[in-house]
């Protein structure tokens, strides 16, 4: 007698894709980490971010999954930078660890409380004091240097705004056509908290900062470029996935930067640029209705505010 497989049903299905998700961007099999769930339970009030502000929305969209891929071929721009990364990281034996990590500074410092984003903020500086070396040319690097930490963050914060603008949701309704001005200045102060100075506080001074830096940039090296295009790990339908983010990455890229990886970043207007950009805009909002309006790190900080019950994932722990 053959065996009958029930078929998986829509809402099964959902929290397979929403569990696996999380589970993977966050390197934690539970989707929340122990510095998620600090979120919720450490500190109280708002944190360095207004709730529901134009941080929030910027790093609360899913458009920060192609900002991410663009950010990572800026730092691999600088040849310092770089270096640092390829000496003191893990990202080829553990991408998601790496991943992991970028995203728990990123999160906690848009989520959490006052209190726990100066201790993230000193954890990361700590860490920092540690990556310090010399290239295969003999220059010095170190981590916690004021201009290395300024470069990383105009990289960061280009490919943020640009990919919001590109594929995620239009905040201009909700903030006003001045809105990435807004979220230029308030995210400086993230960078200026590990040690950064001199900080663009407009799109304007940001772009501008960019272009001054590009005779320091050198090719991003080919073996980064195919990393960054296909890292490992990732089953059939995540590999497929991931090149529609890989693609439209290139496509926001700044053009202070692309053309030292050899992609055509925001310079490229071309019907297929914008059809591509079109379809990744689709994917998102899709996959947006599979993973629920917020991510477990903003579940946990509207949780602390009081703006909404404990997640399911978290329980019922005392206030």
């Amino acid at each position: 007698m053959p065996v009958l497989l029930r078929p998986t049903r829509p809402r099964e299905l959902t929290a397979r894709v929403r569990r696996s998700f999380r589970s993977r961007v966050s390197d934690d099999p539970t989707g929340a980490p122990d510095w998620v769930r600090d979120i919720a339970l450490v500190g109280q009030g708002p944190g360095w971010f207004e709730p529901d502000g134009v941080v929030w929305r910027v790093h609360g969209d899913l458009s920060t999954l192609v900002g991410g891929i663009a950010a990572l071929l800026g730092q691999g721009a600088h040849p310092l930078a770089l270096a640092g990364v390829r000496r003191h990281s893990s990202y080829r034996t553990d991408p998601w660890g790496r991943l992991a990590g970028t995203a728990r500074w990123l999160v906690v410092s848009t989520f959490g409380s006052a209190e726990l984003a100066d201790r993230e903020a000193a954890r990361v500086r700590g860490m920092h004091e540690r990556v310090r070396g010399r290239t295969g040319a003999g220059r010095a690097y170190s981590a916690s240097d004021p201009e290395l930490l300024r470069w990383v963050h105009l990289a960061f914060t280009d490919a943020f705004l640009a990919a919001q603008q590109a594929v995620g949701h239009d905040l201009t309704g909700r903030f006003g056509r001045d809105w990435p001005d807004a979220y230029v200045a308030q995210w400086s102060c993230s960078a200026t908290a590990l040690g950064a100075t001199d900080l663009p506080t407009t799109r304007r001074e940001l772009t501008d900062a960019l272009r001054a830096l590009e005779p320091d940039l050198e090719p991003v090296p080919a073996d980064l470029l195919g990393f960054i295009a296909a890292p490992t790990g990732l089953n059939p339908t995540e590999r497929r996935f991931y090149a529609e983010l890989a693609a439209a990455g290139a496509l926001v890229l700044s053009p202070s930067i692309a053309r030292f990886a050899g992609l055509p970043g925001r310079d490229d207007r071309s019907a297929s640029a914008r059809a591509r950009l079109r379809r990744t805009r689709w994917l998102l909002r899709s996959f947006q209705l599979a993973l629920g309006p917020y991510s477990p790190s903003e579940e946990a900080a509207r949780y602390r505010l009081g703006l909404a019950p404990a997640p399911e994932w978290l329980g019922a722990p005392a206030h």
